[in-house]
C-alpha cells in the first residue's frame, strides 16, 4: 500500500467518524473502570469486542480500499470482536486482575497514542486516534493481559496484527511502534499460557 494511500485512509475515516469515536472512547474507558472497581471483566471483554467489531466493519470495510485490509485485516477483527463477545458470555466471572508495571506502561501508551501522533507533526484528520485499528489492538492486549483467563487462539490474533507495528517504519507511522511493543508482550504472554511453558519450569 502506497504511504500516501495509507494517510488518506485514515483522513477518511477521522473525517466521518469523528463523533462515533469520541462517544466510543468515553464508553470504552467507562466500562473498563467499571470492570476494574467491579472485579468483573465481563464488560471490559464486551466493549473490545464492540469496538473491534466496529474497526472491522467501519474502518477496514467501508474506507480500506486496499486487498490487504479486505481479506486480512477485516476478517482479523471480525474474528477478535467475536472472541471477546463469546468470552465476556463463556467467562463471564472473569476478573481484571491489578495491572503488573509493564501492562500498566502499555495502558498508558494507548491513552498516548493520539499526543505521540501530534508529536511526530501529523493534524486532524490525518493522525492516529484511539479508535482506530492498531490503538484498538494495544488497548485489547493491555486489557486482556490483566485478565485471568486467556483464549489463546484470541490472545495469538491479537499478537499477530501487533506485530504488524513493523509497518511504522514503512508508512512513517512511528507512532505504531506502540503497536509493535504490544505484539511483543503478546507474544510473552502466549509463551507464559503455554504447557510447555509450565512444563520447563
Amino acid at each position: 500500500m502506497d504511504t500516501q494511500v495509507f494517510w488518506n485512509v485514515i483522513g477518511n475515516y477521522n473525517t466521518q467518524t469523528k463523533l462515533i469515536q469520541l462517544f466510543l472512547v468515553v464508553f470504552t474507558v467507562f466500562s473498563i473502570i467499571i470492570s476494574y472497581i467491579k472485579g468483573s471483566a465481563w464488560l471490559a471483554k464486551l466493549v473490545l469486542g464492540i469496538i473491534n467489531l466496529f474497526i472491522a466493519f467501519g474502518f477496514f470495510a467501508w474506507y480500506g480500499t486496499e486487498p490487504i485490509q479486505k481479506y486480512f485485516a477485516f476478517p482479523l477483527y471480525i474474528f477478535c470482536g467475536i472472541l471477546f463477545l463469546y468470552e465476556s458470555w463463556q467467562n463471564r466471572n472473569d476478573v481484571i486482575q491489578k495491572p503488573s508495571k509493564v501492562q500498566l506502561l502499555l495502558l498508558l501508551l494507548y491513552l498516548f497514542y493520539p499526543l505521540v501522533s501530534v508529536f511526530l507533526g501529523n493534524t486532524f484528520p490525518q493522525m492516529v486516534t484511539h479508535i482506530m485499528p492498531c490503538p484498538v489492538i494495544s488497548l485489547s492486549i493491555a486489557v486482556y493481559a490483566c485478565c485471568q483467563r486467556k483464549n489463546k487462539v484470541l490472545l495469538a490474533l491479537l499478537t499477530v496484527w501487533g506485530l504488524t507495528g513493523v509497518k511504522s517504519l514503512i508508512f512513517h507511522a512511528y507512532e505504531d511502534i506502540i503497536l509493535l511493543i504490544c505484539g511483543l508482550y503478546g507474544i510473552a504472554l502466549l509463551i507464559k499460557e503455554t504447557d510447555l511453558f509450565k512444563k520447563s519450569r
